[in-house]
């Protein structure tokens, strides 16, 4: 990008120069066989072309560089970077030259010129270079507005400015999905998919948790010792191409435990993306706070701490169940009633008093049961009745456990 400033009306041309990283040169192989016509014209002609790559003539690849051309593509994330330089065309000592480089975009102006400074003279034939950078943030169009003003010899004030217009692009598109576990666990996954016309290295993907959440990122395995990532040693991303990501954020203990403030959290953190493309330019996204919907457990949550996978038929196994008031203002008094179903049965007094639960608080409780029939079984029918209210809540499905023959050896 190049624009001079008319210089019959000026003393000093302008020119803004967009700085951006060369290209690899490609070409367009043309061969053929030795019994065509042409013979062995077409590879010879290849061979001796210096931008092809020795021994491998036929691929498009070269091994030189190529100048940009045009102005290009910029993405969201990419820092943008400008030459600008004023040079004196005449032949008259030009006084206070002052040049600024402001960049409008649809939310603001930002002023890049490295220094505001006026210089004092500027002779024939010698000019006044400036890079700026800037690292780009909003999509949409931008205007990098250049303006000079100086003085002449005979006092007179000059001003003039050029406009340079362009668009910002999206790299990627980022989609999140969260997933509620029965514990306090979230689990989040990210889809990130390349919307550029060129391959990404990854370099990273972080997800950083709000500060109620612990994150441990599920994106590798173990492999002889050694953590390798799911997607391999090469972490390309191809033109349109779709990678996913899982996390699991879990509570901290200190929040964990208030069970009024964990059930409320929407927040749960942000991600931060960095890639590179061509020649090693480097590009960083962060996304706005990731929001989910908080689950809605009512007054009173029941979960397990604690269940074995795997139990023998008609022998009698343990649960610890985790109950807790999720109201931020009502004691509750609860009584426990313990209903067995066509497989599962349970073993101990029911309708036991389990005393007052205060607001925001938990108890924790051990429970004995039996299943009669094998196969994989649904634990279900626990009962707690406020007493305060008269109000009962209903617990079934709260987990499976696989039931095996007692002469199958069930590992613990």
């Amino acid at each position: 990008m190049e624009v001079n400033a008319p210089k019959q009306e000026h003393l000093l041309a302008l020119k803004v120069m967009r700085l951006t990283k060369p290209t690899l040169f490609t070409n367009i192989p043309v061969t053929c066989e030795e019994k065509d016509l042409p013979g062995d014209l077409f590879n010879q002609l290849m061979r001796d072309d210096p931008s092809t790559v020795n021994g491998a003539e036929i691929l498009m690849l070269g091994e030189m560089l190529t100048l940009p051309q045009n102005f290009g593509n910029i993405f969201l994330g990419e820092t943008f970077s400008s030459y600008i330089s004023v040079h004196n065309d005449s032949n008259q000592v030009v006084k206070d030259t002052l040049v600024k480089a402001d960049l409008q975009t649809s939310s603001q102006r930002l002023n890049l010129s490295a220094s505001n400074t006026t210089v004092a003279e500027l002779k024939p034939d010698c000019c006044i270079d400036d890079v700026i950078h800037h690292e780009v943030k909003e999509i949409g169009t931008h205007i990098l507005v250049c303006a000079v003003s100086y003085t002449t010899q005979g006092g007179e004030k000059m001003y003039f400015r050029k406009f340079f217009k362009f668009q910002v692009l999206k790299p990627l598109d980022v989609k999140t999905k969260f997933y509620n576990a029965e514990t306090d666990e979230v689990f989040l996954e990210a889809q990130i998919q390349n919307i550029t016309t060129s391959p990404m290295f990854m370099e990273k993907v972080s997800l950083e948790p709000s500060i109620m959440y612990n994150v441990t990122e599920l994106n590798s395995v173990s492999q002889a010792g050694e953590c390798v990532s799911t997607f391999g040693s090469r972490a390309y991303l191809q033109p349109m191409d779709t990678r996913q990501y899982l996390y699991c954020l879990k509570p901290k203990k200190e929040f964990a435990e208030k069970a009024g403030i964990i059930k409320g959290v929407t927040v749960i953190g942000k991600l931060d993306i960095v890639w590179k493309t061509n020649l090693g330019e480097r590009g960083r996204l962060q996304t706005s706070q990731l929001q989910r919907m908080a689950p809605g457990y009512g007054d009173v949550r029941l979960s397990l701490e604690a269940i074995p996978d795997t139990v023998n038929l008609e022998e009698p196994f343990h649960i610890t169940c985790k109950i807790t008031n999720c109201s931020s203002e009502r004691t509750m008094d609860l009584v426990l009633e313990m209903c067995n179903t066509n497989s599962i049965h349970w073993c101990g007094i029911s309708g036991r008093q389990l005393g007052k639960l205060h607001p925001s608080s938990s108890l924790c409780l051990a429970l004995t049961l039996l299943s009669s029939v094998q196969g994989l079984q649904s634990v279900s029918g626990l009962r707690l009745t406020d007493t305060f209210l008269k109000r009962t809540y209903e617990y079934d499905d709260i987990a499976q456990v696989c039931v095996v023959s007692s002469a199958i050896k069930v590992e613990s």
